[in-house]
């Protein structure tokens, strides 16, 4: 069994601070990140691209082997749909993946149907039989309202016993908040659950207690920074000064040492 699929194992839950590049990356990893989970927002806005398949499969293979390069605990892509619609083709982008040295990847259904997820998954594994590569399926049921409320958890679970079948490793609800869906789930879906910081969802001692074995920042840290990074930026145009801000920054020294080789 993989490191990456061993800290699937429910005995903590797997705190993933969503990296958008390889710096990002390697700061979460020295603050005693156990793995490396990218957001697909973060990445795209990095490279100057939309979120949603918006950014070119070369580009997100590219800051994948980067980030992989920096650092030495797994790593998992959120590869969005595959970057094709064909299940052979995201098949092989995913073997390129594989290659770089990624050690799972997120998959999404979205607006698609779900059995054009459950092929890709099949697609994936056939391709990739010698290699070991964590399947996240994330399913946009909650994220987007892909059926009414009382009926997301059955939704949930039919999706999860198709994508199941297929060969997928873990199962990610983003938007998913409720204690007793959330246990729902966790009891009937047979593959460990992902969730998502939102609000209202349980405190992670909670959730861990509920059965999730994995959350996510999702992201909401670049959207974060790229709210500071605007307002420091303004003042500065405006005034020519980055604002009180500038004290809390990171010691120039401190940025260097987490590039530079012992």
């Amino acid at each position: 069994m993989s490191v990456f699929k061993q800290l699937h194992d429910g005995r903590q839950l797997l705190h993933l601070p969503n990296a958008w590049d390889a710096g990002s990356a390697r700061l979460f990893e020295s603050l005693g990140a156990a793995a490396i989970a990218t957001t697909s927002a973060g990445v795209a806005w990095a490279q100057g691209y939309a979120d949603n398949d918006h950014l070119p499969v070369d580009s997100a293979i590219a800051v994948a082997a980067n980030i992989a390069r920096v650092i030495t605990v797994p790593l998992s892509v959120d590869f969005e749909n595959g970057y094709a619609a064909d299940p052979e083709q995201v098949a092989r982008n995913v073997l390129r993946l594989i290659h770089v040295g990624v050690a799972g990847i997120n998959l999404e259904d979205g607006n698609d149907a779900p059995a054009l997820l459950a092929d890709k998954i099949r697609a994936i594994k056939a391709l990739a039989a010698q290699a070991e590569i964590f399947i996240n399926v994330r399913t946009d049921v909650y994220l987007k309202g892909l059926a009414p409320e009382g009926q997301r958890v059955a939704e949930v679970l039919k999706r999860a016993a198709l994508y199941k079948a297929a060969g997928a490793d873990g199962l990610f609800v983003p938007g998913i908040c409720l204690p007793d869906e959330i246990k729902a789930v966790v009891a009937d879906a047979g593959l460990p659950l992902n969730v998502m910081d939102w609000p209202g969802l349980p405190p992670a001692a909670e959730l861990l207690q509920l059965g999730a074995v994995r959350l996510s920042a999702g992201s909401g840290i670049p959207q974060a920074l790229w709210s500071v990074a605007a307002g420091m930026a303004k003042g500065f145009l405006d005034t020519g000064s980055a604002g009180p801000l500038i004290a809390k920054a990171m010691p120039y020294g401190d940025l260097q040492a987490l590039f530079l080789k012992p």
